[in-house]
């Protein structure tokens, strides 16, 4: 009994500790701010890190099945109210932050917070803790891709749209459309095209999209935040502001989690469905933000888009970690007991 009392306790403490990928964007961050990328090695570092996302976004097309997309399409209706809380519920909160003065949140970490609120939702980490929550894990696998794929049309054009009220346009390139297309859209559908031949091969080496999906994410916060500190991103922001931030992402999450449980029980959907919800209609992708920002805005505004991005995908991992664990406790306490031989 106190064998289980303390692993029950360790796990309940390294549900809390950061994960090795987040260290590493920490680290990432440290280097590029004590060495950034600059000249040359900038420039080439930068073609590096444009064949890393393309690879990345190929190997995603390439992984994705014909039968699971066919498959969870046919459930539009939960799809409809992920999709719903993804591209207008959370950019319409993005746009409330707008109200906040700017002494308590600066505009730059403003428009960081609405670039992260139009983000499509992650595919690995939502569909994981799917599974782990006792979910319908088929639906969440075609709720987070679509989310994604639709995503590399609707975040750019809300970003335009949304950017453009008031003043908050600068610093966003309409030209990142055409990188988008050719940098992530291409890849993926050059994937899906060839995934007959190939998407065996790559689902089967789960290894190799890891390393390129993380090695290509550092990349690209590496060459950001060299910028941003070339251009002093870190005189322009301080510990407070970083503070404020993430007790924004916390109650963004919070929120958002809290319509996604309710409102999923409000429209009738079974428990399975509920936790597709609240997963995948809570969470933000840093694996297509941190590529799409690069594509979109300028260098030295990178810095104070990304940061928001990186802070609410740590707080979601936490987050959501319980989260599946409650789901899963209650689920193993509902199921019936087994008959007695």
């Amino acid at each position: 009994m106190q064998d289980n009392w303390r692993d029950h306790k360790d796990f309940a403490m390294r549900r809390y500790i950061p994960n090795s990928f987040t260290l590493m964007l920490i680290a990432t961050v440290i280097v590029a701010s004590l060495l950034p990328a600059s000249g040359a090695f900038a420039d080439w570092f930068g073609v590096a890190t444009d064949i890393a996302i393309a690879l990345l976004f190929f190997l995603h097309g390439a992984r994705l099945s014909r039968e699971t997309v066919i498959k969870g399409m046919l459930h539009w209706r939960l799809h409809l109210v992920i999709l719903a809380v993804t591209f207008i519920v959370f950019p319409l909160l993005g746009l409330a932050l707008g109200f906040l003065p700017e002494s308590l949140l600066p505009h730059p970490l403003y428009l960081g917070l609405l670039y992260l609120c139009v983000l499509p939702s992650t595919v690995q980490s939502s569909i994981a803790f799917t599974s782990m929550a006792g979910g319908n894990v088929p639906a969440a696998v075609c709720s987070a891709s679509a989310s994604n794929i639709i995503g590399m049309f609707l975040t750019p054009l809300l970003v335009y749209f949304l950017f453009s009220l008031g003043d908050g346009g600068s610093g966003f390139s309409l030209g990142g459309l055409e990188t988008i297309l050719l940098q992530l859209l291409a890849p993926f559908v050059l994937g899906q095209i060839l995934q007959p031949w190939v998407g065996d091969w790559v689902r089967s080496k789960k290894n190799l999209l890891l390393p390129v999906d993380r090695g290509s994410i550092l990349m690209v916060v590496y060459l950001a935040f060299s910028h941003a500190v070339i251009e002093g991103v870190w005189s322009d922001f301080s510990l407070r502001d970083l503070a404020v931030v993430a007790v924004i992402d916390m109650l963004l999450l919070a929120l958002v989690l809290a319509l996604t449980y309710w409102g999923s029980k409000a429209l009738g959907f079974n428990r399975e469905d509920e936790i597709v919800i609240v997963f995948c209609g809570s969470k933000k992708s840093l694996a297509s933000g941190v590529p799409m920002a690069n594509a979109l805005f300028a260098g030295p505004m990178i810095g104070s888009i990304v940061l928001p991005i990186m802070l609410f995908h740590q707080i979601q991992l936490m987050a959501c970690a319980v989260i599946a664990e409650r789901y899963a406790a209650a689920r193993r306490r509902s199921a019936p007991e087994p008959a007695a031989a």
